[in-house]
């Protein structure tokens, strides 16, 4: 099974590298990104899982509406993107609930931030997918995590997934500057050792954010907005002449218990 996901959230990045960028851009950006991750999901009638920012949601319903109506799942990016407390773990999920009638059973952390199991248990999760199980310079080590699926306590981790030998990580950034023919040849290989593909993405990947006053490096821009689509609706098709199936985290949780 393919599991596809989006952290969809307001486009903070430009202030990492001191860039400007107002909260309405932020949240235009991305909702934009949305809309095109949709219409592409929805030519190829395939289901994915929508993390969201109780920020991004509250700015975005329509949206949330129509991927909910369209067969994905939402779950939950916390409240914000760059702030975070504990008590945003169940304070978010219940947020979701609340404005869209639905069940939310799923975390992950803004950018793959560590949290505590025993708080993540307690907030009523079912599964978290806030592992990158490789080494990333600044960010984490995590080359002593399980590549795939384990339980902790009454919580199933789902960590992003990565090559099964050297743990190259299959996350965005590969996905944007890797050569396409390797990109899809990882995909393959995790799909043979592990039998499930975890990779994720992001709306405003899929828009245009090639904008100097954002002061972004040029390897989290390359390949990005109209080049991400056509790049994104390949890679889909790939897959799916592949017969591979596609389905949400809550599917996937299913299958494996």
């Amino acid at each position: 099974m393919v599991l596809l996901s989006f952290d969809i959230e307001e486009f903070d990045m430009p202030l990492e590298y001191n860039g400007e960028i107002s909260f309405e851009k932020q949240l235009s950006i991305s909702q934009k990104g949305v809309e095109r991750i949709l219409d592409i999901l929805k030519k190829h009638q395939v289901k994915a899982t929508f993390f969201s920012t109780v920020v991004f949601a509250e700015n975005s319903k329509d949206l949330i509406v129509r991927l909910l109506n369209e067969g994905h799942e939402l779950a939950s990016h916390t409240w914000f993107h760059s702030e975070f407390e504990e008590s945003h773990l169940k304070k978010s999920k219940e947020r979701l609930e609340e404005l869209f009638s639905v069940k939310v059973t799923g975390l992950r952390m803004p950018r793959m931030m560590p949290v505590s199991k025993n708080a993540v248990e307690d907030a009523g999760y079912s599964y978290n997918s806030s592992i990158n199980p490789t080494f990333l310079p600044g960010r984490y080590n995590n080359l002593k995590v399980s590549r795939t699926y384990f339980n902790e306590g009454n919580v199933i981790q789902i960590p992003a997934s990565v090559s099964p030998n050297f743990r190259i990580p299959l996350f965005w950034l590969s996905f944007h500057n890797f050569p396409f023919f390797f990109y899809k040849k990882l995909a393959s290989d995790v799909l043979k050792k592990d039998k499930y593909l975890n990779i994720y993405f992001h709306p405003w990947e899929f828009s245009e954010i090639k904008d100097t006053a954002f002061k972004l490096p040029a390897f989290t821009v390359k390949n990005s907005g109209k080049e991400m689509v056509e790049r994104f609706d390949e890679f889909v098709s790939w897959l799916k002449s592949k017969n591979y199936s596609f389905g949400t985290f809550q599917e996937f949780q299913k299958q494996i218990k």
